[in-house]
Formats: structure tokens, sequence, C-alpha cells
């Protein structure tokens, strides 16, 4: 069964259809053009079917807490994972939740101008207006207070989340929310799981981003501890109304 997750109840993306498509532990919520969710199911079927067979032949792949290379034959979302594993030098199952929520918004782009699609607080958006993702911080006073602000010349755009006071990934640091955005959803997921493995106090927070080596598809950070935010690179932040509250038509809220 899935876990109610309740800053769905926040998010509200302006000129769009939104639906749920759900198989097995992959569980989306999606916003398009119009209602698609007969060819996003089909989508993640067989994105989900591919990462399965994947797994069943090499398991060190789904297990490492290591980069692991994918062989040449290796479908194009294991291959995603797999390099954006490397970038962060963690392991590939790190990037899995960026990568099918990419991976289902290409497939919708094929027949829509504007999608997005969030997997478990991880986002990939492609978006003909502005919008905001609002941070979902846990216990953080600064949750759902603070948005980053999505300009559609810089969509598609990946925004990805880890933290250690909720939700079900492997963490291993205490920061409540490490949030990245990239071009890419699968190295924003897998950056935002090593910097919050990382993150052990709030003082940690400049010292990560000191030491981080970017790649090139590498966009912006920012860190939430308690009632510290810290930021770096394109990250334009913006207030936002605590959630219910009138006037948030565009707010589109991530964990």
């Amino acid at each position: 069964m899935h876990s109610r997750r309740l800053y769905r109840e926040w998010a509200h993306s302006a000129g769009l259809v939104s639906f749920t498509v759900t198989v097995d532990e992959t569980d989306l919520f999606i916003s398009a053009s119009r209602d698609l969710a007969r060819e996003a199911l089909s989508s993640v079927t067989r994105h989900r079917a591919e990462l399965r067979q994947y797994f069943h032949i090499h398991p060190r792949f789904a297990t490492s807490l290591q980069p692991v290379v994918a062989r040449d034959d290796a479908p194009a979302i294991v291959k995603d994972m797999a390099a954006a594993a490397l970038s962060a030098g963690i392991g590939p199952l790190s990037a899995v939740a960026g990568a099918v929520a990419e991976a289902v918004a290409r497939d919708l782009l094929t027949l829509c101008d504007e999608v997005i699609v969030e997997n478990g607080g991880d986002i990939f958006i492609q978006s003909r207006r502005e919008r905001t993702v609002g941070l979902y911080a846990g216990d953080s006073p600064l949750s759902g207070r603070v948005g980053l602000l999505m300009r559609p010349e810089k969509t598609p755009v990946g925004v990805c989340t880890s933290s250690s006071s909720f939700g079900h990934s492997l963490s291993l640091g205490k920061a409540d929310a490490c949030t990245v955005v990239a071009d890419s959803a699968a190295v924003a997921d897998s950056f935002a799981t090593m910097l919050c493995n990382r993150v052990s106090h709030p003082e940690a927070l400049d010292d990560v981003l000191l030491d981080l080596r970017l790649p090139g598809s590498f966009r912006g950070v920012a860190l939430t501890f308690g009632e510290r935010l810290v930021v770096q690179g394109d990250v334009e932040l913006v207030r936002i109304s605590t959630p219910g509250a009138n006037g948030e038509k565009q707010r589109y809220v991530t964990p």
C-alpha cells in the first residue's frame, strides 16, 4: 500500500490536467496538457519491465552503494542511472526515481507540449509558464514557505530532493532536505542523495558545498537543515504562502 503523500495536497499546476499512475512501488503524480493517464501507464509499465529484467540479470546494479557500469546493451534508463550515479559517486539505485520520472515525461512529451511528473518527490518539468517548486523539508520551519522558481525557458529540468527526516529512501545524513536542480532528473536524484548523506549538522551545509564537484548538467542546489537554508548555483528562491492559502495558483510542491 502506498503511503499518503501529504505534499501532493499542496500541489496545483495551473492550466494542466493532473492524474496519478500507480504500478507496484511506482506512484506518479502527473500534470500534462491533457489527460494522458493511459499512455503514462503504458510508459511506466515498459520502463519498470526494463529495469526489473536488468536487475534480475545484474543484481549488483540494484544493490550496490558504489557506482556500477551499465552494459553496452542496457536499456537507456539503466544507462542514465549508471551515468548519474557515477558522477555522484554512489550506487545506481540512487537515481531510479528521477530516471523514471524523466523517462515517462519524455514519452508523454511526444504527445503534448507541457508535462510535470513527480515520483516520490523527484520531479521532471517541461513547462510553458513559470512554475514554483515548493520546498517540503519535514519539520523545518522553512517547509512549505520557500520555493524554487522554474522559468519556462530553463525547462526541461529535473528537481529532486533527498531527506533524512521523511520519505522511504536510504539516507546516511541528517539534513531536512537536499534539493538539486539539473538538466537530468537522474543526476539531480543521485546528487540529492549524495549531498544528504554528507550533511550531519547545520554547520556542515557550507562545507558540503565547498567540496562539491559538479557535472556539466548540474544547475543548482538548496540545502535545508532546521532554520538554515543554503543555496548555490542557478537557483531562484521565492516566498510562498502556507499550504491551503489562496493565491498560489502555480505552486507545485515536492519534498
